[in-house]
């Protein structure tokens, strides 16, 4: 645990993904590019329009890229009752481990504003 914020490691969160929500709470563009295998998608922004969504009886597992916006959304979720912990080191370290993403050939995308926009421009044909 660090921060007080409860935890999981992939290697846990493994032998338990029959057993728990995993959310993924990162921008449209990260989860596009590549996410965990079972994972729903709630953007961190979105988390408190969208909490009836996520079952308050199954345990959650929240992840972002490396930590930061699911340790926010942990916080938010515990606050409310949730039995909701966070992935240590999120996507990334999940995909370091070689652990599978989908969708097929699905990689890590980079966050923020300046991804976002790089990430569209490669999907628009050349002028």
């Amino acid at each position: 645990m660090s921060d007080g914020v409860p935890e999981i490691s992939r290697g846990e969160l493994e032998g338990k993904l029959d057993d728990v929500q995993l959310v993924d709470v990162r921008a449209d563009h990260e989860w596009e590019t590549g996410r965990i295998p079972g994972a729903v998608h709630v953007p961190l922004a979105k988390l408190s329009q969208r909490v009836e969504e996520i079952d308050k009886e199954r345990p959650v597992v929240l992840y972002c890229r490396g930590g930061n916006r699911s340790t926010m959304a942990t916080e938010a979720l515990v606050a409310e009752g949730y039995e909701a912990m966070k992935l240590t080191e999120g996507i990334v370290g999940w995909a370091e481990d070689g652990r599978p993403l989908e969708p097929e050939g699905g990689v890590v995308a980079e966050s923020g504003e300046a991804a976002a926009i790089l990430h569209a421009e490669k999907r628009l044909p050349p002028s």
